[in-house]
């Protein structure tokens, strides 16, 4: 979404009448407050400021420079960009770009967060640019695991791309806050109990491990005050496993004496992804049975094991993902915190999924409108509904016609995973008789039969 800024000795309510009336916004209302609201009823919104790669600054005085920035400005808050100040030399030499974030519940519930309602949480980072690195074990043997220095590059906007149901990322957010914070300020776990394991399951292609990296860089930006180090650890599951009987419970307990290592150094924050855990965590009953080897007791036993060693860490959060939740060991299950089930996506999701991929192709000139306007914006899905129910059919070519043909490409991706999604506008590009001139028109028409010829594929 925009951020709307206005001078300071603008009228408070002529700028409420002006952002609730802002063209591609949902409608707002808002009750105007007569005098600033107590710091304790603030509402903490979360600033995002990336420094450019080469900038040698000290964070705390970007920080700085950005709070008093706000603190000049008459902000109307809402997720998305806001442009760096030109007229200040010190933030245009240092800053890559500046993000609002976390105000999605109060656009939902129609309300504008205005200058005096809001208390910013500034987290200023900057990007590593390393790469993953490897265990180095020697020989032949494949690398155990993984690890970025957090926050990424490769990770970069990974968490934004994600749509999901709401509250589902928040949630994820909060529940890392609050069990870093239960850690923290000594909760005695014997009576109030929690383990910083989070376990993800759906069907394959929804993004889950994409949820997990990017939930680790979200995490790592805003506790970079708190810790001066992040890692993200990704764990091998194929390596783990031997020929050898019994080998392989040993290798899960060499991985996790390497991962205790790392949260050794308190001032570090380590995050342990466990990809397709049920490889790991496979049910012990099905080994009694005699349908699974029984090595694979020994693996469960030594990762539940190991896993309640890093329970006394309070610097660790493990993340998992799985396609066959009924395939994981109950004892596993139980010990994870949070069971997030993570499905395809709604109709308002797989709109909003193919909205981006097309707002991208637009702004690269992949696509071309050829109307009289320099940037053809498209809509949310609540203003696209608000739209339809106010407006009759426009031309084939005109932006209402081309919103509308959008929806029907949403609504007939019914089926296809996230994964699938993303993919759907290239098919369709290749699809084109002629790809180097396209217009929206012509793309969205080519995009719904793409889409209808990926459906049947799938339920072939």
């Amino acid at each position: 979404m925009e951020v709307s800024v206005h001078n300071a000795t603008e009228n408070v309510s002529k700028e409420v009448s002006e952002v609730a009336n802002a063209s591609n916004s949902e409608p707002v209302s808002f009750v105007t407050a007569s005098s600033p609201a107590p710091e304790e009823d603030k509402v903490l919104v979360s600033v995002e400021v990336c420094m450019k790669s080469l900038s040698t600054a000290r964070s705390e005085d970007v920080r700085k420079a950005v709070e008093r920035m706000f603190e000049k400005r008459n902000l109307s808050y809402y997720d998305g960009p806001v442009p760096v100040p030109t007229d200040d030399s010190f933030l245009t030499e240092n800053v890559e770009r500046i993000s609002i974030c976390d105000t999605d519940e109060w656009v939902e519930n129609h309300k504008i967060l205005l200058f005096w309602q809001v208390k910013p949480a500034v987290h200023v980072f900057q990007l590593s640019e390393e790469g993953p690195g490897e265990d180095s074990s020697g020989g032949d043997v494949l690398s155990s695991f993984s690890e970025w220095l957090l926050p990424a590059k490769e990770f970069d906007g990974l968490w934004e791309s994600l749509i999901y149901e709401t509250g589902l990322k928040q949630r994820l957010l909060r529940y890392a806050a609050s069990a870093l914070l239960f850690t923290e300020k000594g909760v005695d776990p014997c009576l109030v109990s929690w383990n910083r394991i989070i376990l993800l399951h759906g069907p394959p292609g929804t993004g889950k491990t994409s949820l997990c990296k990017s939930l680790a860089q979200k995490l790592s930006i805003r506790f970079n005050s708190r810790y001066s180090a992040c890692q993200l650890v990704e764990v091998n599951a194929h390596s783990l496993f031997s020929k050898w009987f019994s080998e392989s419970g040993k290798l899960v307990a060499k991985l996790f004496q390497k991962i205790q290592d790392m949260v050794e150094e308190e001032s570090t924050l380590v995050f342990v992804l466990i990809d397709e855990v049920e490889s790991l965590a496979a049910a012990r009953q099905a080994a009694l049975s005699g349908s699974e080897p029984s090595d694979s007791i020994r693996v469960v036993n030594a990762l539940l094991t190991q896993m309640d060693k890093l329970k006394s860490s309070p610097n660790v959060i493990i993340l998992t993902t799985s396609n066959i939740t009924a395939a994981i060991d109950i004892a596993f299950v139980d010990r994870a915190d949070i069971k997030a089930y993570v499905g395809p996506p709604t109709l308002q999701a797989r709109y909003e999924i193919l909205r981006s991929c097309l707002q991208e192709l637009l702004r690269t000139g992949i696509l071309k409108y050829s109307q009289d306007c320099e940037y053809l914006v498209l809509p949310n899905y609540s203003t696209l509904l608000d739209k339809l129910h106010s407006s009759d059919m426009g031309e084939p070519g005109e932006p209402l016609f081309l919103f509308k043909k959008l929806l029907e490409a949403a609504e007939t991706c019914q089926g296809l995973s996230g994964r699938a999604l993303r993919k759907l506008p290239f098919l369709a590009h290749a699809a084109l008789a002629n790809p180097n001139c396209c217009d929206p028109s012509k793309f969205l028409h080519t995009l719904v039969e793409t889409a209808q010829r990926e459906v049947s594929e799938v339920q072939a």
